[in-house]
């Protein structure tokens, strides 16, 4: 054959060979007569194709990385040249065996072998005749096959309907190449000048871009005309979406604004969306509904969704409001209608659960357990409100998880804290920019239930802003009454809530809005004892912060003396954050002494604690001595917990004026006043000399200036330490008291006993005077934490005074 050059065809010629390259010239009958006259070999190496098909007579260039296609390629190219191709069933097999590839393959002559800049090899390759593979006989160094000739059965040259065949794949060829612009016109010289009918098929059928599966059907198709109709069926298809490309660019090619402009290349990009499958506007329309039919709403919101539905039907998916009506569905679709989490009524598993994950707490875990009995019992009860009230760090937030893993459903959290726009409840209106649902809606859609543990937490830290007040948007949430019907802006469908658990957290009832706090069950969580602390400590923190630092309990070991150590002298809360930040101090200096490969003592001793964490820092916490006049123990409540307090008083030269210092408030004031006016009501009774009162000044303070302190519990303790300074008499020892006074002497219950209690403990107080009505807040607290307390219930002040004072002088007394 002579040899001549054309330039690249692209898609209906050969691939990745340079236009000025030299290749061997289209076959003609004659050269297709001397290949069929050819016998080929009994066994041939094989080279199997990743992504590419040969045909008979039609020359590619093929690109070989694999080691063994180099190797098959080399020695063939230094042999007879002659190599038999097939194309790989999967083209992500790396190491084709004989399951991998096809049965029928080309014997093909390798023409020219060149060695590439990147390291591959590019070899230049032309089918000859059809194979199949009788049988791989080797397949290492590469695969080696015994062959079977495949003969093709071709019509007669007589045959009308095969001519007009090939007349139409030759006509519809140049109709391709004149329409695609990808395609040079120099391509339709080529195909002009094929005489061979089979080469023919065989050329276009090569260089159609069609897929791998496609071209091995073409190729094992033993009927030539049977071949030549579905190549001619292929190019159809082809020039039909050729021709609907070049409408749609004729269409937008027009003189036309930027925004007619933008529309017409968003319905192009459409009209090719379809044509590849891909998803369409009446595509989402179409999604959406298939999915409304497997939701389990109720009919009114079935009716109200068909009906936005339509209304997102006839928008046009350029406008803004589409979108924001896409999402709106997507939220309706994605909601729990009706969809609800089975509760588990196994109450010694509930038991369990919260005894493991919380030491102590015993009112709460019991009210949880009973709400769980009583839920089993009826199995409609609507869930409860409950607001689980105390200092920080006591376990408030984690209970509502434990609850959660208890009753089996799922756990959901929402921080309050700050929050000060009412739609954050509620939800925007959808007609707003960026517009959507309330955290309430949104917290049940990641949920996937209708019936979560819903913790509401930081509810008292709720504020009023410029927006509206989220504490009024709360009031139907946490009303059983009125949420089943919950109104969220954004959905504008009532949504039930009925069968949510709400569980609300927060450190102080007075901040709450009254009629927020009325909707809510309030349960007391309250501090930790020394001795719970010290078990809290040992069960959960210390393996905790090991596990967190990567260290085991075998790395580290305190002992019970040791933690109540870390207790006493740094801490100073009823919960246990500052307790868990110290206990990760002890952790962190075994941690760094175990990866400096240093020596350290792996069972914590009391001088351990001390290079640690330093000295003890709330030694002031500790009762002090009566040795001086006017000084006396008070029990205080903070958001924190308990406390004790010292009221001290002193006399001064003056005109009898009382002067009150410490930061305190309007009320502590007003105790402090009516406690000196009893004393003067009653100086003779209590034995006092009322001239001193006209001749010195009083000054009353409560130290640690820098805290604010307000509320009445300091009144009986403020007239006891007065009484103490006038008469100069020693406060009895280890003894603090809480309680209101009023003019006629009278005292009053207070609040937050149990927490004074455990403060009053730490402090290693003896005795406390208390009102006879606190008498059953006392009952209600465990007996283990009143070990080592007398309390002294009283109901007159006189009472109080006969108790703490003693008939001993102090110290170096003052002459008054």
């Amino acid at each position: 054959m002579g040899r001549t050059k054309f330039k690249n065809l692209d898609s209906l010629s050969l691939q990745g060979i340079d236009e000025d390259a030299e290749l061997i010239p289209l076959m003609t009958p004659e050269d297709e007569e001397e290949i069929n006259k050819e016998d080929l070999p009994e066994i041939l190496p094989i080279l199997p194709l990743r992504n590419t098909v040969l045909f008979p007579g039609v020359v590619i260039p093929i690109t070989a990385g694999r080691d063994t296609s180099i190797k098959l390629i080399n020695e063939a190219n230094n042999d007879t040249k002659v190599i038999g191709v097939v194309s790989q069933k999967d083209e992500k097999v790396e190491n084709p065996t004989a399951q991998d590839i096809n049965k029928i393959g080309v014997v093909a002559r390798i023409l020219r072998v060149l060695k590439m800049p990147d390291g591959n090899t590019t070899v230049i390759i032309q089918g000859k005749k059809r194979f199949e593979v009788d049988e791989v006989i080797a397949d290492k160094p590469f695969l080696k096959a015994r062959i079977i000739e495949v003969p093709e059965a071709r019509p007669a040259e007589e045959n009308e309907e095969f001519k007009a065949i090939i007349d139409s794949i030759k006509e519809l060829a140049l109709q391709i190449i004149k329409n695609s612009p990808n395609i040079p016109s120099e391509a339709s010289f080529a195909i002009q000048n094929i005489e061979s009918p089979s080469f023919l098929i065989n050329f276009v059928s090569s260089n159609m871009n069609l897929s791998v599966e496609e071209k091995q059907k073409l190729l094992e198709t033993n009927d030539l005309k049977e071949r030549a109709l579905s190549t001619l069926k292929f190019m159809n298809v082809e020039y039909h979406k050729l021709e609907l490309r070049n409408d749609i660019q004729s269409k937008v090619q027009s003189d036309m604004s930027q925004q007619q402009r933008e529309y017409f290349l968003h319905q192009q990009m459409k009209t090719i969306q379809e044509e590849l499958g891909g998803v369409s506007h009446e595509g989402e329309v179409e999604e959406m509904r298939a999915r409304a039919k497997k939701k389990k709403w109720p009919e009114n919101v079935k009716e109200h969704f068909t009906k936005e539905l339509s209304k997102m039907q006839r928008m046009n998916p350029q406008v803004a409001e589409y979108s924001i009506q896409r999402n709106y569905l997507d939220l309706f679709l994605d909601l729990p209608w009706n969809d609800f989490s089975k509760d588990k009524f196994d109450l010694k598993r509930a038991q369990r659960i919260l005894d493991r994950d919380h030491y102590g707490l015993e009112d709460v875990k019991q009210r949880i357990i009973e709400y769980l009995a009583v839920l089993k019992l009826r199995n409609d009860m609507k869930s409860p409100i409950l607001c689980l009230y105390g200092p920080p760090g006591v376990g408030k937030t984690s209970l509502g998880r434990s609850v959660a893993e208890a009753l089996g459903r799922e756990y959901v959290r929402v921080s309050l804290g700050g929050l000060r726009d009412e739609a954050e409840i509620r939800g925007h209106r959808k007609t707003y920019i960026g517009a959507m649902p309330g955290r309430i809606i949104q917290s049940l859609k990641k949920a996937g239930t209708s019936n979560p543990v819903f913790v509401l937490d930081e509810i008292d830290k709720l504020s009023i802003g410029h927006s509206g007040d989220p504490s009024s948007a709360l009031l139907e949430v946490l009303d059983p009454e009125q949420n089943s019907e919950f109104h969220d802006n954004f959905l504008e469908m009532p949504f039930d809530l009925s069968k949510v658990m709400f569980i609300a957290t927060a450190n102080n009832l007075g901040n709450i809005q009254p009629a927020l706090r009325d909707r809510m069950e309030i349960i007391n969580v309250t501090g930790y004892t020394i001795e719970e602390k010290v078990e809290i400590a040992k069960q959960h923190l210390l393996p905790k912060q090991l596990k967190e630092h990567g260290l085991t309990k075998d790395n580290l070991k305190i002992g019970k003396k040791q933690l109540e150590k870390i207790v006493e002298g740094y801490t100073r809360e009823s919960g246990v954050r500052s307790l868990e930040k110290q206990i990760a101090k002890m952790v962190r200096y075994a941690a760094k002494n175990m990866a400096m490969e240093e020596q350290y003592n792996v069972k914590i001793k009391d001088s351990d604690i001390l290079d640690v964490l330093g000295s003890p820092k709330l030694e002031r916490n500790k009762y002090e001595d009566n040795e001086t006049a006017g000084v006396v123990t008070g029990l205080a409540w903070t958001q924190v917990g308990g406390d004790i307090l010292f009221i001290e008083s002193i006399l001064s030269k003056g005109k009898g004026s009382l002067n009150i210092t410490g930061n305190l408030g309007k009320v502590m004031k007003e105790s402090a006043t009516i406690a000196l006016e009893y004393i003067k009501g009653n100086a003779e009774a209590l034995g006092i000399d009322p001239e001193v009162m006209e001749k010195y000044n009083v000054h009353i303070h409560v130290p640690e200036g820098a805290t604010p302190k307000d509320g009445p519990s300091a009144g009986i303790t403020m007239l006891t330490s007065l009484v103490s300074l006038f008469t100069q008499r020693k406060v009895k020892k280890s003894i603090a008291m809480t309680g209101e006074i009023t003019l006629r002497g009278k005292v009053l219950p207070v609040g937050g006993i149990k927490e004074k209690i455990l403060a009053a403990k730490r402090a290693h107080i003896k005795e406390i005077i208390l009102c006879v009505e606190n008498r059953r807040d006392i009952e209600d607290i465990k007996e283990e934490y009143l070990n080592g307390l007398t309390f002294h219930y009283v109901k007159e002040m006189s009472e109080v005074i006969d108790l703490a004072i003693l008939d001993e002088k102090v110290k170096n007394p003052k002459q008054l």
